[in-house]
């Protein structure tokens, strides 16, 4: 076991002169130039998700955030750059994409009160028809 004090990002937690006790953030922040593209890809579909559910009503503010025009547009979005990048990022990574891309679309035709054509929905254009 050790005596000295632990340290962080920042230096030593003990709050000794010459260090602030505070994170050091530069230090903690990757360059978008380290990232990997399959990272940034997935990080945006998992935004577009969250965002769609969101505006489907199926947070926990459910009905108070619920616009299915502000979904459509996220689910399309969606369904573009899943579709277009799935050949780059691989099956491992596109499978769990597309599920919850479909899972998105169906939310969205059961939220809707006059569903569109089979076809006709968001991000159909790119996916094909979604049934249940």
């Amino acid at each position: 076991m050790s005596d000295s004090a632990p340290t962080g990002p920042a230096g030593p937690a003990d709050g000794t002169p010459g260090t602030s006790g505070a994170p050091d953030f530069d230090s903690m922040t990757r360059d978008i130039a380290d990232v990997p593209a399959v990272e940034v890809i997935t990080t945006v579909a998992v935004h577009l998700m969250s965002s769609a559910a969101v505006n489907l009503g199926l947070s926990e503010g459910g009905e108070e955030h619920r616009d299915l025009d502000e979904a459509r547009k996220l689910i399309h979005a969606l369904a573009g750059l899943v579709t277009a990048s799935a050949t780059e990022i691989g099956s491992y990574h596109a499978a769990p994409l597309r599920d919850g891309l479909k899972s998105l679309q169906l939310a969205f035709r059961e939220a809707s009160a006059v569903p569109d054509e089979p076809g006709q929905g968001p991000g159909e254009k790119f996916t094909g028809p979604v049934l249940g």
